[in-house]
C-alpha cells in the first residue's frame, strides 16, 4: 500500500501528514476496506535508537494489516539498515512522519496507550495487551483517533511521557528475562488488534443492529485534555488551593482522574466553563478585598 501525504499546516498538529490511502498493496487495503477502524489507528516509536529496529516495527504492524507509524525523535535518521529490516514494508516506514515530541504525535487522540515493561512512579490503569487492543478497536470503531505508543529500547518511556497517556500496557512477560525487543513487543499488539478486529467483524455480522459505531460521545483530544488540564492549574493557583500543598503532586491526581475518565468534548467545555467563572469570581473577589 501507498501512504501518500501532505504536512499540515501550522497548529498543534504541525507537522503530521495527512494520509491518502491507495490501493498499491492490495491485500492490506483489502484489509483496511474492510476495516474502516485502521486509518485511525496509529503506532507510536519514541526516542528509537537503532533504525533496524523501525523497519523491523514497520514490517511486524504490517503482516498485521496495520500501516500508520509515527516515529518521535528518532537517535539517528532511516538509513539502509532500517528498509532491509522492514522487509516488504517500506511504504509504512518510508511514509512514517517524524515529530519532535510525543505530545505532538498525540495531538488529535482521544485514547493513547504507552507500553511499558516496568513499575513506575505514574499511577496509571495497567492493561494486558488483549484488553488494550479490545479499547483501542472500541474506540476507533466509534470514530476516535488512536495511539499506541513504545518508548527507548534501553529506557522506555519516561514518566513525563507516561503521563501523557490514559493507560498503560504491560506485556506479561518471564520476570526471569523479561526483555522484548521493540519489534517483538510491536508484534504482540498489532497481533492482538488484528485478532479484535477480526473478533469484532463476526460479531457485527452476528448481530449488526446491537453493533452502531459512533453512539458513544467522542472523548477530548490530547490538545483539548492539556488545555484544560492547563487552565485547571492556573485556577488553582488563583484560588490558593496549593497552599500547604505540593502543586506538583495534586496536579499529577487530578491529571490521572481525567485521564481515567476520558471526559467528552462537551464535558470538557463544561468543566472549563465552571473554571472560567471561577476565576471570574475569584478575582471579583480579590478587587473587593484591594478596595476594603
Amino acid at each position: 500500500m501507498e501512504l501518500a501525504g501532505e504536512k499540515s499546516g501550522s497548529g498543534a498538529g504541525a507537522g503530521f501528514t495527512v494520509y491518502h490511502w491507495s490501493s498499491s498493496s492490495s491485500t492490506i487495503f483489502l484489509f483496511m476496506s474492510q476495516f474502516p477502524a485502521i486509518p485511525r489507528i496509529r503506532f507510536v516509536l519514541v526516542g528509537t535508537q537503532h533504525p533496524g529496529n523501525m523497519g523491523a516495527a514497520a514490517r511486524a504492524m504490517k503482516t498485521m494489516g496495520l500501516a500508520r507509524l509515527v516515529l518521535v525523535a528518532p537517535e539517528k535518521p532511516l538509513d539502509e539498515e532500517a528498509f532491509r529490516r522492514s522487509a516488504g514494508a517500506e511504504d509504512v516506514l518510508g511514509d512514517a512522519p517524524v515529530v519532535a515530541t510525543l505530545a505532538d504525535a498525540v495531538a488529535d487522540c482521544h485514547l493513547v496507550l504507552g507500553c511499558t515493561a516496568r513499575a513506575r512512579r505514574v499511577q496509571l490503569e495497567e492493561l494486558l495487551p488483549v484488553a488494550a487492543a479490545g479499547r483501542v478497536v472500541e474506540r476507533a470503531d466509534a470514530g476516535a483517533e488512536v495511539a499506541v505508543v513504545f518508548g527507548r529500547e534501553r529506557t522506555g518511556l519516561t514518566n513525563e511521557e507516561l503521563q501523557l497517556c490514559h493507560a498503560a500496557v504491560h506485556i506479561p512477560s518471564d520476570p526471569a528475562f523479561s526483555s522484548l525487543n521493540l519489534a517483538a513487543a510491536v508484534q504482540v499488539l498489532a497481533y492482538e488488534v488484528r485478532m479484535r478486529l477480526l473478533g469484532a467483524q463476526v460479531q457485527t455480522l452476528a448481530a449488526p443492529a446491537a453493533a452502531e459505531p459512533g453512539l458513544r460521545e467522542q472523548s477530548a483530544s490530547h490538545d483539548q485534555l492539556e488545555s484544560f488540564f492547563g487552565q485547571l492549574g492556573q485556577t488553582l493557583d488563583e484560588i490558593d488551593f496549593h497552599k500547604g500543598r505540593v502543586p506538583e503532586s495534586a496536579m499529577r491526581k487530578l491529571r490521572r482522574l481525567f485521564l481515567r475518565a476520558e471526559p467528552s468534548e462537551k464535558e470538557v467545555r463544561l468543566l472549563r466553563g465552571i473554571l472560567a467563572d471561577t476565576q471570574r469570581m475569584a478575582r471579583l473577589a480579590g478587587e473587593k478585598d484591594d478596595k476594603s
